[in-house]
């Protein structure tokens, strides 16, 4: 067991390691506050949920415009910088976040909040392609993926016992582990982003391609179809971490401390066997893999309709989490191979602005149906949105309607 540990440790760089240390550090740290921020939220301003909901619509459509200015950044700047401002905006916003009383602090701080994580986001996905070769990124993700969650496992866990008698600890917690790993990369990471020096005609020849690398993205029909079917099947599990805690606290009166076991079943699902199903999956096509996670997905939030109690929130979770361990570590691969070097930051950026997209209208759509139509219409509603998603991601994955697809026979 040591040995396969060691050999582990080698099959990567070391900044990949030092990478994975402070996704530990900082995921520990913010997931102690953030599955109870709406309930923080609510009792703090006293408003209907589908008003307080908006604070992540807030957050999320902030994170819509980042994410361009994010891609740009990592491919012109540099992955560590954008990196390294996002972990460092992200603590110090967590200090002020226990200080908000008003509705439009929160805003402020939500939208401050929705500015730094896709710049993380994107320059530690293109940081990631830049080490590791197209064989190794299945893994690699997955390992990365193990590491966050082995972090999100201890932090809602604590966070929910810290949240139940002082909130103020929680968002310490928060803040520092966002500071402790920006420290980290400041000090112990290089540079990825390769700085290629063209002659003239290159250069002429790069500008005849088309001067806005965004436009070229978004040539890419296949790609751009993939990416928003991905969002539409996202709004569902968008749904479900962010309203559950407050609908379960509300409705059923699960407290904090409680609730925190729901997320951490989730991440230690994920540490445990994130692995084993990545060596399953990446056996198969990429689409029809990820149409299956989607309807996975979908089937957890509709099922959180049929629960009335703690046990069957829980299964809700538990189900819901296969739907991830499948469409996460796959996409992300999906985006990473099929991206040109040179348009890698875009690439993620764009992929993660459809993340934003779901992130943004999840809390929207769901605080619309609780507030127009009843509690348990989030997850009818959530359901449906799910199996659209699922059906178009099943035609997109036949040969015949993606002639273009560079990804048609890639395992």
């Amino acid at each position: 067991m040591l040995q396969k540990v060691k050999n582990l440790y080698n099959e990567y760089p070391q900044q990949y390691w030092v990478m994975i240390a402070g996704v530990v550090i900082s995921t520990a740290g913010g997931s102690m506050i953030w599955p109870f921020l709406l309930i923080y939220a609510s009792a703090k301003l006293n408003m209907p949920l589908s008003t307080v909901a908006t604070l992540i619509s807030i957050n999320a459509g902030t994170g819509l415009l980042s994410s361009f200015l994010a891609g740009t950044l990592a491919d012109k700047v540099g992955r560590k910088v954008v990196m390294n401002f996002s972990l460092t905006l992200s603590g110090i916003v967590y200090f002020f976040l226990m200080r908000a009383e008003t509705y439009p602090q929160f805003v402020i701080l939500m939208i401050l909040v929705g500015l730094s994580n896709p710049l993380y986001q994107v320059g530690a996905d293109a940081m990631l392609a830049d080490m590791i070769p197209s064989e190794k990124r299945t893994d690699a993700y997955a390992v990365s993926r193990i590491a966050n969650n082995a972090a999100f496992a201890l932090g809602p866990a604590v966070g929910g016992f810290l949240a139940a008698s002082s909130y103020n600890l929680a968002f310490y917690g928060a803040a520092i582990g966002y500071l402790i790993y920006s420290l980290l990369l400041f000090f112990l990471a290089r540079e990825t982003l390769e700085k290629q020096k063209v002659s003239a005609t290159q250069m002429i020849g790069q500008q005849a391609k088309g001067r806005d690398g965004y436009a070229q993205v978004f040539r890419d029909k296949g790609y751009v179809l993939f990416v928003s079917l991905t969002s539409i099947g996202l709004i569902a599990p968008s749904i479900l971490w962010i309203l559950m805690p407050v609908y379960t606290n509300t409705n059923f009166g699960i407290p904090e401390n409680l609730y925190g076991w729901i997320p951490t079943t989730n991440a230690l699902m994920c540490v445990v066997i994130q692995y084993p199903v990545t060596q399953l999956t990446r056996h198969y096509k990429t689409l029809p893999v990820t149409a299956l996670g989607m309807l996975i997905y979908a089937l957890g939030v509709g099922s959180v309709a049929l629960m009335s109690g703690f046990n069957g929130f829980w299964l809700s979770m538990v189900i819901l989490t296969f739907g991830e361990l499948v469409v996460v570590p796959t996409a992300s691969k999906y985006v990473a191979d099929i991206a040109p070097a040179n348009l890698r930051g875009r690439y993620m950026s764009v992929y993660w602005l459809g993340w934003g997209l779901a992130r943004m209208l999840a809390p929207l759509i769901g605080g619309f149906l609780n507030d127009a139509i009843a509690p348990r219409a989030i997850w009818i509603g959530g359901l449906i949105i799910g199996l659209i998603s699922v059906s178009g991601l099943t035609l997109l994955s036949l040969p015949r309607r993606r002639p273009s697809d560079p990804q048609s026979d890639h395992h």
